[in-house]
């Protein structure tokens, strides 16, 4: 009966959803490409969604973090599993682009439909998976009980569950924990995480760390961000601000402003492309000059501000930077990834809001790879000490790429626990 009340309001809220698509393609039109994906329907014969008949893996990253953290872990299964087929789902258009630019024609792409009961129904008799692999934290219950009842194992891996999203998911204890309990295995990235995850109904989650510590900067992108700092100009001081959010960027030139060090260059990259024309006038309003890194030419030595208007650079970009300030964390949203920037040993600075990524963070903080700020005056001083101190930044960098190095080995973890919760796959 909860079901049933669920779905309805999922049906009610429909016309919403459809709506709420075409707002979003005033700012990318690709929201609107392949919405019948969305509801289960399929064109035949199409492209990307045509049902294979090599047995099926699926793996669903809902978006750009979750499709590069997936990387090792998708590797790992094409490698291991060279007969079958991968299937990649995807609930935005970033992150659809971004399994493209990793894996090419590797893998089959499509949206995962919204959790209808005919569109899940439809999605698991199209491409009829051996198994399914849900990235950190995607709990659907029509989802969960369709594969239950084709006897699809359902796996919820690299699973992250914040204080807050634990209380979130509460409410509809019931619908959670029957869809938790139905899954065949999960696994957590930290224990505070299958502590959550237990409570609310899953049964014995098995910590097997994080997989984006396994994301290796691919030699492409390092080369990439060598060339960047020529751009830049190889003695200028560069800021790089990335993963910024609404709101957090003029907090970002605030500090900037600050900053107080000759020369100094900031590199601002917005977390979403669809933001890019938004952020570009905030920095033209406040009277500097500003060039995007499309333009792919020297920055003159009177423009004070990159624009990262790409995709998919992102350890590009930290490779050419001297400090990196990971976004997302100076307004309350929970903050992104830094594992990626301490890969590449460029020092962090993050701050107070990183509920996302709380384990990481506090390990990153407390092995000296990270520092904490909390308003744009700290992230003035804290980028000003570092970028004026050679040996303090080089301190601070090789800390970074411990860090990155100690906490390995979560995707041999997850695969193991793949295959023995799958009998398919054994």
């Amino acid at each position: 009966m909860r079901r049933a009340l669920y779905t309805l309001a999922l049906f009610a809220f429909l016309p919403v959803a459809l709506l709420h698509l075409a707002w979003r393609a005033r700012r990318q039109p690709e929201y609107l490409r392949h919405v019948g994906e969305r509801l289960g329907l399929y064109a035949s014969p199409p492209s990307d969604t045509a049902a294979p008949q090599q047995p099926l893996i699926w793996i669903h990253a809902v978006s750009v973090g979750e499709t590069r953290a997936a990387a090792p872990l998708l590797e790992g299964l094409l490698a291991r599993y060279p007969g079958h087929r991968i299937l990649l789902t995807h609930t935005t258009p970033t992150g659809r682009a971004m399994g493209k630019q990793l894996f090419g024609g590797r893998v089959l792409r499509a949206y995962l439909p919204w959790d209808l009961p005919f569109a899940v129904n439809a999605f698991l008799e199209h491409y009829r998976p051996v198994a399914g692999v849900l990235m950190e934290t995607e709990i659907w219950f029509n989802l969960a009980a369709a594969c239950q009842r084709r006897s699809v194992p359902l796996l919820l891996v690299n699973a992250r569950l914040s204080e807050r999203s634990a209380r979130g998911y509460a409410r509809l204890a019931h619908l959670t924990a029957t869809a938790l309990h139905s899954l065949a295995g999960v696994a957590a990235q930290t224990s505070a995480d299958a502590t959550r995850l237990q409570s609310l109904g899953a049964r014995a989650p098995e910590v097997t760390g994080n997989l984006k510590f396994d994301v290796i900067p691919p030699p492409a992108l390092l080369a990439l961000g060598a060339r960047l700092r020529e751009q830049y100009g190889a003695a200028r001081p560069v800021l790089l601000a990335a993963s910024t959010r609404e709101g957090e960027e003029p907090l970002v030139l605030d500090a900037f402003a600050a900053l107080g060090v000759p020369r100094a260059l900031l590199v601002l990259v917005p977390r979403h492309p669809q933001r890019f024309d938004e952020v570009e006038k905030l920095v033209l309003a406040r009277g500097w000059r500003c060039v995007r890194r499309s333009a792919d030419g020297p920055v003159p030595e009177g423009v004070a501000v990159v624009l990262g208007d790409s995709m998919g650079e992102m350890f590009a970009y930290y490779a050419s930077s001297d400090v990196a300030f990971v976004g997302g964390s100076l307004v309350p949203l929970g903050g992104q990834n830094l594992i990626e920037a301490a890969a590449t040993g460029c020092p962090v600075l993050t701050g107070p809001h990183t509920f996302n990524f709380a384990d990481a963070s506090r390990l990153a903080v407390e092995s000296g790879a990270a520092r904490v700020v909390h308003d744009p005056a700290e992230l003035a001083d804290a980028a000003h000490q570092l970028l004026t101190d050679a040996a303090a930044r080089a301190r601070m960098g090789e800390a970074a790429l411990a860090f990155a190095a100690a906490h390995g080995g979560a995707t041999a973890r997850t695969l193991s626990l793949i295959v023995s919760k799958v009998p398919a796959l054994r």
